[in-house]
């Protein structure tokens, strides 16, 4: 344990795959250490297996008891956080008049819920190293879409979070920020994404294409590590431009 102990360490939440897994990589490639967080304890203890400086730990975000758990072992194994990555979440897509109460709270429960519990639990960790947290929220948190209620909902929750943790824990030197991916080229969404809905994204996002995993783990990186020491309290869009483009359509556009 020892030699670890003057590494930088970051929690990720979600970390098995995806964006997770992407800025699990970044982190360990700007020489830190990670705590991988997931739920999906097959997927954790095979992404585990590649990487070197990792430890990963079965962890449902939205339960306190697992989450109390879960920093206690982050703790034992590399005695500090630095920054905590709130990526843990789900999505369910459907109409309002669909949503049951069930889906509603099982949305809210782990994107919503694991946000709020995960950050109170790492305060006191975070407060000795003067750490950082960065929620992932989701652009659909800014822009309304169809078919998000209890998504976009939860999401617009998270950045209010967010502001309420820097407002709140800036006097320890705690900073936290949001990141808001926008639509991104991981495989659930290629899978998912119709070739209709694909040529739509291409066409109202002024970059013309979906991001990359590795385009949200860098703003992610870059918001939890020292080059971000004065921002607290802010929204970065990781966007490909959508956000800027919300009024107007393409069909508009000259």
């Amino acid at each position: 344990m020892g030699d670890h102990m003057s590494l930088k360490t970051a929690i990720v939440t979600g970390a098995a795959r995806g964006i997770g897994l992407a800025t699990t990589k970044l982190f360990l490639s700007e020489g830190w250490q990670v705590a991988m967080v997931d739920r999906d304890g097959a997927a954790l203890a095979d992404a585990v297996t590649t990487l070197d400086n990792v430890h990963g730990i079965n962890c449902d975000v939205s339960d306190p008891a697992s989450v109390d758990g879960m920093i206690t072992e982050v703790l034992r194994h590399f005695g500090q956080i630095d920054s905590l990555i709130n990526n843990a979440g789900v999505a369910d897509f459907g109409p309002i008049e669909e949503t049951t109460f069930e889906r509603w709270r099982t949305v809210m429960a782990t994107n919503l819920d694991g946000v709020f519990l995960t950050t109170q639990a790492a305060i006191p960790a975070l407060k000795e190293t003067r750490g950082s947290i960065v929620n992932i929220a989701s652009i659909s948190g800014l822009r309304a879409s169809t078919l998000r209620v209890a998504y976009g909902t939860s999401k617009a929750a998270v950045i209010q979070l967010t502001l309420q943790q820097a407002a709140e824990l800036g006097e320890y030197g705690i900073r936290a920020n949001a990141v808001a991916p926008g639509p991104v080229k991981t495989k659930l969404a290629m899978a998912v994404h119709s070739p209709e809905i694909i040529a739509a994204y291409h066409d109202a996002l002024p970059l013309n294409r979906y991001g990359t995993e590795e385009e949200i783990a860098q703003a992610i990186v870059f918001l939890a590590s020292d080059k971000a020491s004065f921002v607290t309290g802010q929204l970065l869009a990781a966007d490909g431009g959508f956000e800027a483009t919300g009024i107007g359509l393409p069909a508009l556009r000259t």
